[in-house]
C-alpha cells in the first residue's frame, strides 16, 4: 500500500513538473510579461486633447496585454521629456513613452539627450494629429491666397502663434512661408488655450495648432484658413489643405509608442500586438474621431525605417529653414 501511493505521488510529482514545465516555456520568452502595470508616459499636459488620446489607449492597451498600463504626465521641452526618460529606463517593458515626429527633428535644432537612431525600441505608430492656421472671424485675411498677398505688402507683418519653437505647426508655417516666398513672424505659446486667447484678443492675427481651435471655429468666433494633412479633415471637408494650394509641407504628423533600446523581442512583439489591437477598439476609435486623428498605423520594423527616413530629411529641412544647430 505505502510502496504505491509513493508511486503515485512520485508520478504526479513528475506528471506536475513536466505539465508545469510547458506552461513555463511560452512565458519563460515572455518572461510573463507583464507581471505589474506598465507605465505609458505622455510628454503633454494632463487634461489636454493627447492626454485624452493616450489614457484611452492606454485602458484598451492594458486590457489586451491582460494586465494594467498607467499613464503618466511629463510635460515640458515640446514633448521631449517622455523619450528622455526612456534612456534611463530600465528596457523590461514597463516603461513606455509616447513619440512624436520631435523625437526625429529637435535633435537636429538643440543639443538633445538621446540620439533618436540607438537610443530607442520603435514599437509602433499609431495615429497622427491634424493642424491648421485659423485667424479670428472678422480678420480682413479670408483664404490662404489673402494671406499671401498681404505677407508679400507688409513683409514680418503678420504674426502667428504656435505651441512652441520647432513643433510641427510652427515649422509647416515656416515652410508654407518659404514656398510662398513670404516673411511671417512666428509668436510661440507653452498651449493651444494661450494661443487661442492671445488671437481673441487681438494679440496675434493667426495661430497655428493641433484642433484645439476646433470649438471657436465650430462656434464661429474664428475661421480655418487650411488644413495641412496630406489629405482634407472629415470634419471641415471644404477647407483646403496647404498641400492642395500648391505649398507641399510637413504634411502628417503621425505618432506612435516607444521603448528603451535593448527591449527583448518577444516583449516588443506582445506590446505591438496590444498595441495594434486598440486601433479596432470603438472607445479608442471615437477618441481619435473628437480630436480629428486618423489611423496612421506601421508595425515596429516599418515604424524605425520612418523615423531613420524621417530624420534625414528634417535635417535638410532645419538647414533650410535656417534652424538647425550652429555647429560650434
Amino acid at each position: 500500500m505505502h510502496h504505491a501511493t509513493s508511486l503515485t505521488r512520485r508520478r504526479f510529482v513528475q506528471a506536475a513538473a513536466a505539465s508545469s514545465a510547458a506552461i513555463a516555456l511560452p512565458a519563460l520568452a515572455q518572461g510573463n510579461y507583464p507581471a505589474k502595470p506598465v507605465k505609458l508616459i505622455c510628454p503633454w499636459t494632463a487634461g489636454g486633447s493627447t492626454d485624452a488620446v493616450m489614457r484611452s489607449i492606454a485602458e484598451s492597451a492594458g486590457k489586451a496585454l491582460g494586465g494594467q498600463m498607467i499613464v503618466e504626465n511629463r510635460a515640458g521641452a515640446s514633448g521631449m521629456l517622455g523619450p528622455n526618460e526612456l534612456v534611463k529606463a530600465a528596457p523590461d517593458g514597463y516603461t513606455l513613452s509616447q513619440l512624436t515626429i520631435g523625437v526625429a527633428r529637435l535633435p537636429h535644432m538643440q543639443k538633445m539627450q538621446f540620439d533618436p537612431l540607438k537610443d530607442f525600441t520603435y514599437i509602433l505608430c499609431m495615429t497622427g494629429y491634424t493642424f491648421g492656421l485659423v485667424v479670428r472671424a472678422d480678420s480682413p485675411i479670408k483664404s490662404i491666397k489673402d494671406l499671401v498677398e498681404y505677407a508679400k505688402a507688409n513683409p514680418g507683418k503678420f504674426t502667428y502663434g504656435s505651441p512652441g519653437q520647432g513643433t510641427t505647426p510652427h515649422l509647416a508655417v515656416e515652410e508654407f512661408a518659404y514656398k510662398a516666398g513670404i516673411k511671417l513672424q512666428h509668436v510661440p505659446f507653452k498651449g493651444v488655450a494661450e494661443g487661442m486667447q492671445s488671437l481673441l484678443g487681438g494679440h496675434i492675427m493667426g495661430h497655428s495648432d493641433s484642433t484645439g481651435w476646433a470649438s471657436h471655429v465650430d462656434a464661429g468666433t474664428m475661421r480655418l484658413l487650411a488644413t495641412y494633412g496630406s489629405r482634407r479633415t472629415k470634419r471641415w471637408p471644404q477647407v483646403a489643405t496647404l498641400h492642395e494650394m500648391g505649398y507641399e509641407t510637413l504634411a502628417d504628423s503621425p505618432f506612435g509608442i516607444g521603448g528603451p533600446k535593448g527591449m527583448d523581442p518577444a516583449v516588443v512583439k506582445k506590446l505591438h500586438d496590444a498595441f495594434k489591437k486598440t486601433l479596432e477598439d470603438p472607445a479608442v476609435l471615437n477618441t481619435f474621431e473628437k480630436y480629428d486623428q486618423s489611423v496612421i498605423y506601421m508595425n515596429s520594423e516599418e515604424y524605425a525605417k520612418y523615423i531613420r527616413e524621417q530624420y534625414a530629411r528634417e535635417k535638410v529641412l532645419m538647414e533650410r529653414l535656417g534652424l538647425a544647430l550652429k555647429a560650434t
